[in-house]
């Protein structure tokens, strides 16, 4: 599995944190950035995730801002990503089961480390159900 994984200087701190923990799980990560805490724009790196798991660089992908809101917005603005703000492991767990989320997001202000790898762990391992699930997900692509 490859995860895409990208942050504005908000949630920069988290994506490092999590970055460790996909090394530990032997996951390959793709960086998209940032690099520091400097003020940058979250949308331009909420896009770049998102583009990465449609064209197939990344299986799925890993976004941080301050709060998880607006990267999470821009990566849904891409055609095909189901991007999903998650604060705690058991909205990570349904989202996966039944929205087929490909995009993880959190928020670098709100959620602590130690919440963040349950949250990610949580979603990494949780499978999508499909069947009735499967119709909804079909129908986010036609609007």
């Amino acid at each position: 599995m490859k995860i895409a994984i990208a942050s504005d200087h908000g949630g920069y701190l988290l994506k490092e944190e999590i970055k460790k923990y996909l090394n530990q799980r032997n996951i390959d990560v793709l960086d998209l950035g940032t690099d520091s805490e400097e003020s940058v724009d979250y949308p331009e790196f909420g896009h770049a995730c998102a583009e990465a798991v449609v064209s197939g660089k990344a299986d799925r992908g890993i976004v941080c801002c301050g709060t998880g809101i607006g990267i999470s917005i821009a990566a849904n603005r891409v055609k095909g990503i189901r991007c999903a703000l998650c604060t705690d492991t058991g909205m990570a767990e349904l989202t996966r089961k039944h929205n087929d989320s490909n995009i993880l997001a959190m928020g670098g202000r709100t959620t602590d480390a130690a919440t963040a790898l349950a949250i990610t762990k949580t979603w990494l391992d949780t499978e999508f159900e499909g069947g009735r699930h499967q119709r909804r997900i079909d129908m986010l692509d036609r609007y």
